[in-house]
């Protein structure tokens, strides 16, 4: 029992957290401050970590929005912008082999973005739109992760990601500035994406050791940072007050 045990938890660990010559440093040499396995052990926890949390990183901007029946303050550009970045990274993991755990919450961040895409135009009176955008994006989408699109595609998306983070992210920040407010922006959906962010750096370079991925989330971590900045700032800023005081 104790043996079928230990088998299930080692065939745990090696699934998901390490490669074997780092459990046998760990628990046959008990050497537990062996650098370079600690290092492939930490990114593999926050790895899983993020993935986890992006099941529901977006859900309280999702739950923001139709509690409000209002999408005032958010950019649907932006997110478009977004979804183009989402979609590219994803391509570009998928076609180089790397880990779930590398690229992971780029699905699920896919899926709550399109959502949040959908709300914006329906809480604008535009619903015919937005089912229009789900079922192009999912064209697109299944267009470009098909087998036949040609690598250098998918490079030059990856490339491109930057530029379309940061405009995105300064079209949001715009309206945020021109608004006096952030709206119907979530708090918590933006700082989780910017500690998201931040942690994806140090598992790009681990675990991919691909140098467009970390920069790429060098940039995103960037952008997300001066959303939240925003966030801060116009903490107290009541849009209906502001409206009234107009």
């Amino acid at each position: 029992m104790a043996t079928s045990m230990m088998e299930t938890f080692k065939g745990f660990l090696l699934t998901y957290f390490m490669p074997e010559k780092c459990f046998d440093e760990f628990f046959l040499n008990l050497n537990f401050l062996d650098v370079p396995c600690l290092k492939i052990v930490v990114s593999k926890a926050l790895g899983i970590g993020i993935i986890l949390g992006s099941v529901m990183v977006k859900l309280p901007q999702v739950f923001k929005l139709m509690g409000a029946k209002s999408a005032e303050g958010l950019s649907f550009n932006s997110i478009l912008l977004e979804l183009f970045a989402i979609t590219g990274t994803m391509a570009y993991s998928i076609s180089h082999n790397f880990p779930f755990s590398a690229w992971g919450e780029a699905l699920f961040l896919m899926l709550q973005t399109v959502v949040i895409g959908f709300l914006i135009q329906h809480y604008r009176g535009n619903t015919i739109t937005g089912v229009g955008f789900i079922v192009l994006y999912f064209a697109v989408v299944c267009v470009v992760l098909s087998p036949v699109t040609p690598l250098l595609v998918i490079t030059m998306m990856q490339t491109s990601n930057m530029p379309a983070v940061i405009v995105g992210r300064l079209i949001q920040a715009g309206t945020n500035f021109s608004n006096g407010h952030t709206g119907q922006l979530s708090a918590i959906s933006v700082f989780l994406l910017f500690a998201g962010s931040l942690a994806r750096i140090f598992t790009s370079v681990q675990e991919t050791g691909d140098s467009l991925m970390a920069l790429t989330y060098v940039i995103s971590s960037c952008c997300n940072g001066l959303i939240a900045a925003q966030v801060l700032y116009y903490w107290n800023c009541d849009p209906s007050l502001k409206k009234k005081q107009e």
